[in-house]
């Protein structure tokens, strides 16, 4: 026996039991696909990184300018740092070879 339970959908079998539906486009789609982020205390399911991507752009509309000017520092801030680490690390490999 399977460890999953396995469903027939529209004549094709399907892993997983849970229905998820896109709350960007309404896409149906199971459980262990998609995108799935926990923000604001919901936990959202995309079907898509495109359908995730829409909606962090209309989200962005709602959220106030000057908390948001200071998230995107910040996130630039981490990621530069991040990028910088890497190069770093790089450099170092190949100064021990």
């Amino acid at each position: 026996s399977d460890v999953y339970k396995r469903q027939e959908i529209r004549g094709c079998l399907a892993m997983g039991n849970r229905k998820l539906e896109c709350p960007v486009c309404g896409r149906i789609f199971y459980e262990g696909q998609g995108v799935k982020i926990n923000i604001g205390g919901q936990e959202l399911a995309f079907h898509s990184k495109s359908c995730t991507i829409k909606f962090f752009r209309s989200l962005i509309l709602y959220l106030d300018q000057k908390s948001l000017e200071s998230a995107v520092k910040m996130a630039i801030k981490e990621f530069r740092d991040r990028v910088d680490e890497m190069r770093e690390r790089r450099k170092k490999n190949l100064e021990s070879l």
